[in-house]
């Protein structure tokens, strides 16, 4: 029997696709290896499951995002390391690739990998298999009998069109679409982003660089595992799919040529859809296109320069009208709470957000609290001031990226953006003809900003209970 390579998935809130150890596991030699993932978010009992799938196997590895996966990721080490003290355990993904020393504190993991992993895992397994040292295998970091960690050089960015096709059946894709309650495929058609935004790691990680897959072999793969898998809409996963303007058409004419009767949804910037030429929007749209993620982050133009994002309130306004022109529709993320950041940068993304809001039901408006991510410039600049970011392992399992407030969000301004979050989506959404009175009453506190007395919110409790508000 082909030596097993077991990769494991921690416990999340969220149910998108494993789609990183799906690359590693796809890219591994299938003549060779017998690669094998565990989605600790499937299983009741992950740690027992692991237990008896690495018998035999060459190494555990595991993706590992920031927050409370961690906790999860350290819970499985240990059992794991307690049942099989001779078997390397990898670590990569996001957190590892920051921090792939500290990450090392933690007795049971050998081995961490920075950046694209692909490459670097296949050399790590075949060393591994061989018994020889990984000192030369770009791209990791390992422990040493004594002394620090020793930290490889980093391995440049792959073109990702070289690696294996990923191969679906290594996951049990009908159980997501349970758990997400429809048939969604998720799919990687590129990697890393160009641009420079300071409050996001991707610069650290990906220094600036992108590679994309060609557009037959897009279009060749979605309409394989279309055949095999029976899905309706593709989600893309990528952090910039709109990167190349020219690839975006031939995708989209891809689909339309294969007739695929598939929907789909992909990131976007404001300043690409303003240089996008309408004959694409409408390619796109005919291909299937019914979503797009505008990452807005500020109202203010001046926010907008300070966090780098390279975009201005005119193209996001622009991407709005031309978005709604086509029947596209639309999720405009904001961030509120970065460091120093004074009422009235506040008051300007609120206002842009009801303008947004206001255009189409079609149109949301999410937004986050400013946390100071790792590996983003705006975070050094937060350090370099006295903020104290975590300094073990146990303290990143408990940090929260998406729902509560930064340390730079006071009670009193937390309270107006929950208010405003919980009106804003009455006001706009489309409601029952029971709840028009409301909406009214709800777009009219939003124009005003008058959140005091929240009728609508005990009614609602009574006619039809929902979580409730700060």
């Amino acid at each position: 029997m082909k030596p097993k390579v077991v990769l494991y998935n921690p416990v999340a809130e969220f149910y998108t696709m494993p789609l990183a150890l799906l690359a590693i596991g796809s890219h591994l030699d299938r003549e060779r290896y017998q690669p094998v993932i565990v989605d600790g978010r499937l299983k009741h009992d992950p740690a027992s499951t692991l237990v008896s799938a690495v018998e035999g196997a060459v190494c555990l590895g595991i993706t590992v995002l920031t927050g409370a996966p961690i906790r999860d990721a350290i819970r499985i080490s240990r059992i794991v390391k307690a049942a099989r003290p001779d078997l390397p355990i990898v670590w990569g993904g996001w957190h590892p690739s920051m921090f792939g020393d500290e990450c090392l504190d933690e007795a049971s993991v050998d081995v961490t990998v920075q950046g694209q992993g692909e490459v670097t895992f296949a050399e790590i397994v075949d060393r591994l298999s061989r018994g020889e040292s990984l000192e030369g295998c770009r791209g990791c970091t390992y422990r040493r009998p004594a002394g620090p960690p020793a930290r490889q050089p980093a391995r440049p960015l792959e073109d990702i069109n070289t690696f294996r096709p990923h191969d679906y059946s290594l996951l049990k894709v009908e159980h997501y679409y349970d758990l997400k309650g429809k048939y969604q495929l998720d799919y990687t058609a590129s990697q890393g982003c160009r641009f420079r935004c300071s409050f996001c790691a991707d610069p650290f990680v990906f220094e600036r660089r992108w590679v994309g897959l060609a557009p037959e072999r897009i279009g060749e793969e979605i309409e394989t595992l279309w055949r095999r898998y029976r899905f309706t809409d593709v989600n893309f996963q990528d952090e910039t799919f709109f990167t190349s303007a020219p690839r975006v058409q031939a995708i989209a004419e891809e689909f339309i040529r294969r007739r695929l009767p598939i929907t789909w949804a992909a990131t976007m910037r404001a300043d690409q859809c303003a240089r996008l030429d309408d004959a694409v929007l409408e390619t796109c749209r005919r291909s299937g296109l019914r979503r797009v993620l505008v990452g807005v982050e500020s109202g203010s133009p001046e926010m907008l320069k300070r966090i780098q994002k390279d975009i201005t309130i005119e193209q996001v306004l622009e991407t709005a009208a031309r978005c709604l022109a086509h029947g596209i529709r639309v999720r405009f993320p904001f961030i509120v709470g970065f460091p120093e950041e004074d009422e009235q940068s506040v008051s300007d993304t609120l206002n842009l957000a009801k303008r947004l809001r206001a255009m189409s039901p079609d149109f949301e408006a999410v937004i986050f609290y400013f946390k100071p991510y790792p590996g983003s410039a705006i975070t050094q600049e937060a350090v370099a001031r006295g903020h104290r970011l975590p300094r073990s392992l146990d303290e990143w399992s408990d940090f929260d990226y998406v729902g509560s407030a930064g340390p730079w969000v006071t009670a009193e301004k937390y309270r107006k953006v929950e208010r405003f979050k919980f009106y804003q989506e009455l006001a706009w959404d489309r409601v029952p003809t029971w709840k028009q009175p409301f909406q009214r009453l709800a777009q009219w506190r939003c124009r005003r900003d008058a959140y005091g007395f929240p009728v609508e919110r005990v009614a609602g409790r009574w006619l039809a209970p929902r979580a409730g508000l700060p």
